[in-house]
């Protein structure tokens, strides 16, 4: 966690599963503003950049919506996935 809260936030989950298919590091990439921001504003901003990225060779996954909050579930051109929030 960035204490300056000026750059990236980088949040590493452990999970008891070896890994079978999936990658071992799964980014959680925060592009919807800090916490204030409305849930309606949040989802334009995820969705402005999954496009972007859709652009550049990403696919979306599927988007979820629960407990306040919004992600996209992408994977890069090489099929990792990660989310945007």
């Amino acid at each position: 966690m960035d204490p300056a809260e000026g750059r990236p936030r980088f949040y590493f989950q452990r999970v008891s599963e070896g890994k079978i298919a999936k990658n071992r590091v799964h980014l959680d990439l925060n592009v919807s503003g800090s916490p204030d921001t409305s849930l309606e504003e949040r989802r334009k901003l995820v969705e402005a950049e999954a496009g972007r990225l859709a652009a550049l060779g990403a696919v979306e996954v599927r988007t979820v919506e629960e407990y306040g909050e919004y992600w996209t579930v992408m994977t890069d051109p090489e099929g990792n996935e990660f989310c945007l929030q």
